[in-house]
């Protein structure tokens, strides 16, 4: 039995009920699918895809922006599965010879677990999609909060990048009682203005550094270093924090957002 489904970008997708083969070009779709017990369906992923550690087993077909068209001739997907925005254009030429199903980026933190709704949905895990809802909006509800102090967050993205009103990111700082400083900027990322910043004086200061990166036990004094930042509240006060490990935290938008990087900004709220 074939379903129609409309996707974020407005497309009628056939979707089988019966899915066997499903390509993510998603981390945290992928995520998402793992979760949801599709292990044994996913049939193509792209590096990026690391979570759980299983993924990295899976073949590898594409990344954000590019594909293996003669590798997914070969696997014959019934579904290939993306998120809008920086894979739009992808998306497009793979419409062409392929069924694509587009989810939304996340803006929000309830966008996340809307997501892992969503992705259970069209693959025929509603149920088990719906505990894990359950199991993350009680995650959320056991979350110590901050009390309004400013933050200044900013992930490697190939440059620094940092995010406003209308990221997940942000939504997340305020939701954990922060009050970011790029809040009323409408946009979902940003090239920071290092001036600004040092103007703003936040009062903490998360740094994210590139994926897949050899970390730099000190990156936190070159950076103060090379931009001036040497008087600025967060460092004198030690109140700057860099992610841990060496895949994306903050920068992934599926179930572990909720699971593992609030948790790990709770417990940097003073006891």
């Amino acid at each position: 039995m074939i379903n129609e489904l409309t996707d974020a970008k407005g497309f009628r997708v056939k979707v089988p009920e019966d899915i066997r083969s499903i390509v993510s070009l998603s981390p945290a779709v992928t995520e998402i699918l793992f979760d949801l017990g599709l292990d044994d369906s996913i049939t193509g992923v792209t590096p990026y895809c690391v979570r759980p550690d299983k993924a990295r087993e899976k073949k590898k077909v594409g990344s954000y922006g590019y594909a293996n068209l003669e590798l997914l001739e070969t696997i014959k997907p019934d579904l290939i599965l993306t998120v809008t925005g920086y894979q739009d254009k992808l998306v497009e030429r793979l419409r062409e010879k392929f069924n694509v199903f587009s989810f939304e980026l996340p803006s929000t933190v309830s966008g996340i677990i809307d997501l892992v709704v969503r992705v259970g949905i069209v693959t025929g895990k509603s149920e088990e999609a719906r505990k894990i809802e359950s199991q993350l909006i009680e995650k959320l509800n056991k979350l110590r909060k901050f009390n309004g102090e400013s933050v200044y967050i900013e992930l490697d993205l190939g440059g620094p990048v940092t995010f406003g009103a209308l990221s997940y990111i942000t939504d997340s700082l305020f939701f954990m009682g922060l009050d970011p400083i790029y809040k009323k900027e409408l946009k979902e990322w940003i090239i920071p203005d290092f001036k600004y910043v040092k103007e703003r004086d936040p009062y903490f200061i998360i740094f994210e550094p590139k994926m897949f990166s050899r970390r730099d036990e000190n990156i936190v004094e070159r950076i103060i270093k090379d931009r001036g930042w040497e008087n600025i509240d967060a460092y004198l006060g030690k109140r700057i924090f860099v992610t841990p490990g060496n895949y994306d935290f903050f920068a992934h938008h599926g179930p572990s957002f909720i699971r593992e990087a609030l948790p790990w900004l709770a417990s940097k709220i003073p006891k």
